[in-house]
């Protein structure tokens, strides 16, 4: 058995479940449970799945939490000074 993904318009899904009735035997229909929990999911997986390879190539540098932190204070310093008055 292989396993595709269908994108179907909107107002169509009925029409398109009429059509494949006939296949039944043939077919499975079945929601995609990670798409139940997070409509975004392929999209955040692909996203995730980018930065990390950005991240093993380089491109993107990995900060410790104590770089991040000292950046992150650093830049609100900054903000304060720039915009105390």
């Amino acid at each position: 058995m292989q396993t595709l993904t269908i994108n179907i318009q909107d107002g169509f899904l009925q029409d398109f479940l009429s059509i494949v009735e006939h296949y039944k035997g043939k077919i499975q229909i079945q929601k995609d449970k990670n798409l139940e929990y997070d409509p975004y999911f392929y999209e955040r997986k692909k996203q995730l799945q980018q930065d990390i390879d950005d991240i093993d190539s380089g491109k993107i540098e990995m900060l410790s939490e104590e770089q991040y932190n000292k950046e992150i204070n650093s830049f609100f310093t900054e903000l304060k000074s720039k915009y105390a008055n």
